[in-house]
């Protein structure tokens, strides 16, 4: 009898963890960056490369880091949220075109709406792998002191903006 009762405890053990892991969302990957100073870059823009946008001149805003590509079929669905929102004017919304050609990016904007205050290229996806990119698209909160205070991976729902972001951004705004 008791040569049964290990491996029926590590059984029972085996399906906690399933159960367990069977209520979290896989979308929902936690970065090590949060509460972390954003990582610093300067990037050529997108409507002029021959500009560069650096973090340093958002300093002292909030402000949104949207991660996209023109290839990116879940960017698609989120765009039309994104333009809704940038109507707003809450926060500036910085785009990063990862990985993807300038003039994919420019047309891809042309077509569907421009909701960023700028879009930069981030060619090589350095910047991307500094932030800790595991797919486009990603989104992160960065308050006034440089600081990331929220990552959503995937595309932004709705009810994601409304009941994550935008609280976020006006507890941020104070």
């Amino acid at each position: 009898m008791k040569r049964f009762l290990i491996p029926l405890g590590v059984f029972i053990a085996l399906l906690i963890f399933l159960a367990v892991g069977l209520t979290r969302d896989p979308s929902d990957v936690p970065s090590p960056l949060i509460g972390k100073p954003a990582p610093v870059f300067s990037l050529p823009r997108l409507d002029d490369p021959a500009r560069q946008f650096s973090t340093a001149e958002l300093k002292g805003r909030v402000w949104l880091l949207n991660v996209w590509a023109s290839w990116c079929v879940s960017c698609r669905e989120e765009h039309p949220l994104l333009v809704e929102f940038a109507k707003t004017s809450t926060v500036p919304i910085v785009g990063l075109d990862y990985k993807d050609g300038n003039e994919d990016g420019k047309a891809w904007l042309a077509r569907l709406g421009n909701p960023y205050t700028l879009a930069v290229v981030d060619a090589d996806g350095r910047v991307g792998i500094d932030y800790g990119v595991y797919g486009v698209p990603e989104t992160y909160v960065i308050d006034k002191n440089g600081v990331i205070r929220l990552k959503h991976t995937g595309p932004i729902t709705r009810e994601a903006l409304e009941k994550e972001i935008k609280p976020l951004l006006a507890e941020l705004a104070r």
